[in-house]
């Protein structure tokens, strides 16, 4: 690890409440880790019966809606943000669920279950190929095993039918 500020290869150091922490001689400063925090969302009908799957024109797989929290944005105002950009669909509500950090993309993963507007169109941006409601069983049958959507959605449906 190097430090972000003068490039200076970082060594670990006791830091008081911290533990071992990397720190740069040169700055003669603590570099706590630093990452991209992003939104999840299993969106779902009004009646919470459906939940709807996305396909990035780039994968075959189907996965949950995300999209990054951009700069002095919260993770509520990313919400509708992406779910209309993505869908062109309006959001009703959104509660949020649980956090996961997604080691591939070094992420923080913030997990939302969304119900959006019925009798909506879907409008697809040119990130997704493909857009489809399905019943939970099959969403989860659907999504793509042993990833973070699988565990958000796994957990979502067991929310949903809590409530069903």
């Amino acid at each position: 690890m190097y430090c972000r500020n003068c490039g200076q290869k970082l060594s670990l150091r006791f830091c008081e409440n911290e533990g071992l922490v990397p720190y740069c001689n040169q700055c003669e400063n603590y570099m706590f880790p630093q990452f991209s925090v992003a939104v999840s969302m299993v969106v779902t009908n009004r009646a919470q019966d459906k939940i709807l799957l996305a396909k990035h024109a780039d994968d075959d797989d189907f996965i949950l809606f995300a999209g990054y929290v951009k700069k002095g944005e919260n993770a509520e105002k990313t919400v509708p943000r992406e779910i209309k950009e993505e869908l062109g669909l309006n959001v009703v509500k959104a509660k949020y669920m649980s956090s996961r950090y997604h080691a591939p993309k070094d992420i923080l993963m913030l997990n939302f279950i969304v119900i959006v507007e019925d009798g909506q169109s879907i409008k697809l941006n040119e990130e997704i190929a493909e857009a489809r409601w399905c019943s939970p069983d099959e969403a989860l049958t659907l999504i793509r095993k042993g990833t973070t959507a699988e565990y958000f959605l796994s957990n979502a449906i067991k929310e949903l039918k809590r409530k069903i």
